[in-house]
């Protein structure tokens, strides 16, 4: 263990792990084990993928209680739990135009009765039409949710990822034939 590493450097080692194609779980686990110095690590990675330091130094505020459950030689499990827990996301700022996509789809999943925790990454990476995509698969067979309000605010969204020129438009607009096909059939009852 290099117990002497400072923060700057374990970032500039950081973004040279990234710019080599290292996955954020891999550095950390790797600068972890080297130094020692788990917090600093969990800095230097955020800091390297660019997330702000207010917003990392939160992050590693909330991770840390989670360090007692881990030994040395353990990094990698750490690192495992970190990835899960979505401390190495970078959030995407939304234009206008994306942020009413994003709340039509926070609507949907809020009628739909949630979403599964794995979209969250999604939500806060702007996949808009990874989402938009996957909830027009839903179908409704548990009596959760609300199928009129899900449909109506899939509908919308999908009406406004289509009137964007976009590669995968096809996509979108089959998962849009698909919405609005749902919404007629649940007001036609």
């Amino acid at each position: 263990m290099s117990h002497g590493e400072g923060e700057g450097a374990l970032v500039l080692a950081a973004q040279e792990m990234l710019a080599a194609g290292q996955s954020d779980e891999d550095i950390f686990a790797e600068l972890a084990a080297r130094t020692g110095n788990w917090g600093v690590c969990v800095l230097a990675v955020c800091l390297a993928l660019g997330v702000p330091r207010t917003d990392a130094e939160a992050r590693l505020r909330e991770v840390e209680p989670l360090f007692s459950d881990f030994a040395v030689g353990e990094e990698e499990d750490l690192a495992f739990v970190l990835r899960f827990g979505h401390v190495f996301i970078v959030d995407r700022v939304l234009e206008e135009h994306e942020e009413r996509i994003r709340d039509l789809l926070g609507t949907a999943a809020g009628a739909r009765g949630g979403y599964p925790g794995g979209l969250l990454a999604w939500f806060r990476t702007g996949e808009l039409t990874k989402i938009f995509l996957y909830f027009a698969k839903t179908r409704f067979r548990d009596g959760r949710g609300s199928p009129p309000d899900f449909w109506a605010a899939m509908t919308a969204a999908g009406e406004l990822l289509a009137s964007q020129d976009r590669p995968d438009h096809e996509e979108v607009t089959a998962g849009l034939e698909r919405c609005r096909t749902q919404a007629a059939a649940i007001s036609a009852k």
